[in-house]
């Protein structure tokens, strides 16, 4: 990066821009396009996500107050709110989806040396949705209930980082089971999944992979146990039982034996009861490893506090697409720079200082490296330690 270059600039450079346009052409994202192509595009959104602009005018009347700054940044004129709204609603979603695929790979090279509360070699997946509400009137597309829309955000982490590894996005009222029909699982993986994802045909499709789940069963789940192992009562450990599914439907789909641990947590004294093929393990590891899937809803949240994912700035299916892949581009490239530059603090602080000097020309590593940043008071609010999501 060359000296001088301002800290916006420095941050989408991380995007190489063979990477982009490789995308571009793809997607055929600059088709008649003479002044505002996908990179800029791509700059005004990731200014936007970083400085939490409110609107679309917010994200103009702020970059056009710098015009030597956008002339550096390859505008050839002042923004019109115009020019980026169609820019959001007409160019392909998928090419930020293409780009964050890149950056996926990246920031799980950098994290996979994470240690995890578990001795494993395996890679460990946690599964799960996040709701995000939407007024139907401005959004009739996203059907959700008779009276608001709204979307889900199908989400898979890996939780050495957490990093997400996959993000399917569709209206909020599509049941949350059928998104696994779209994944591919990796042989050796465990997932951690939600109850509200029990399918047995499915969780067939994943032994069949080669893979692991854990995941919670249901109170109305018929088990035949076979056999049974002693526990620890002390370790919160109730039962240890192998056996099949007890209904000629469930066994029908999963027919292959399942183990059945029963754990009553020594927090709030509630006893849960989880599934899995997971039968080389000690029974002690199964309650660990779904306490691990609550990194998941530590993301979700932290995503929905720090980043631009719950105002929109269009209305389309491909604005909104768009708007949320550039926002977890925003939020791969901040992630593999703390790890990269080895940065102090939180992944918040570092966005709390990026947000804070789009414009300045301090070189990023002499910008984030500074030790005697404070968060401001009004930020204090249930902050997430990055290491701990």
């Amino acid at each position: 990066m060359r000296a001088g270059s301002y800290v916006i600039s420095q941050v989408t450079g991380q995007i190489h821009r063979e990477v982009l346009s490789r995308q571009v052409r793809k997607y055929n994202g600059n088709y008649k396009v003479k002044h505002f192509g996908c990179r800029q595009q791509f700059i005004a959104m990731a200014f936007a996500q970083l400085t939490w602009r409110e609107g679309l005018r917010d994200i103009v009347d702020c970059l056009n107050a710098q015009p030597e700054a956008l002339h550096h940044l390859g505008f050839t004129g002042p923004l019109a709110k115009s020019t980026l709204a169609d820019a959001n609603e007409s160019r392909d979603w998928c090419i930020w989806e293409g780009v964050a695929k890149g950056l996926i790979r990246k920031a799980r090279k950098l994290y996979a040396s994470k240690e995890l509360d578990v001795d494993l070699e395996h890679s460990i997946y946690a599964l799960d949705s996040s709701t995000v509400d939407l007024p139907l009137t401005l959004f009739p597309w996203a059907t959700f209930r008779d009276t608001k829309a709204g979307i889900k955000l199908h989400t898979q982490i890996d939780l050495r980082g957490p990093i997400p590894t996959c993000i399917h996005i569709t209206e909020a009222r599509k049941h949350d089971v059928n998104w696994l029909d779209s994944l591919i699982f990796e042989p050796g993986a465990i997932y951690l999944i939600d109850r509200g994802y029990l399918d047995f045909g499915r969780l067939a499709r994943i032994d069949q992979a080669g893979a692991f789940f854990v995941i919670r069963a249901k109170r109305n789940t018929v088990f035949n146990r076979q056999s049974s192992k002693p526990v620890e009562p002390a370790s919160g450990l109730r039962s240890d039982q192998t056996g099949l599914l007890g209904t000629s439907t469930s066994r029908e789909a999963y027919p292959w034996p399942l183990r059945r641990i029963r754990y009553r947590d020594p927090e709030d004294g509630k006893v849960y009861v989880y599934l899995t093929n997971l039968h080389d393990v000690s029974p002690e590891v199964v309650p660990t490893l779904y306490r691990m899937r609550w990194q998941i809803e530590l993301f979700f949240r932290w995503i929905k506090q720090h980043l631009r994912i719950r105002h929109f700035y269009g209305t389309s299916a491909n604005a909104v697409k768009t708007q949320i892949w550039i926002s977890v581009i925003v939020y791969l490239i901040v992630a593999i720079l703390h790890k990269e530059l080895k940065l102090p603090g939180t992944l918040h602080r570092t966005f709390q200082v990026l947000s804070t000097c789009p414009f300045s020309q301090t070189p990023l590593h002499e910008l984030l490296m500074k030790s005697d940043f404070k968060p401001s008071h009004m930020s204090s609010f249930n902050q997430l330690e990055f290491n701990d999501l």
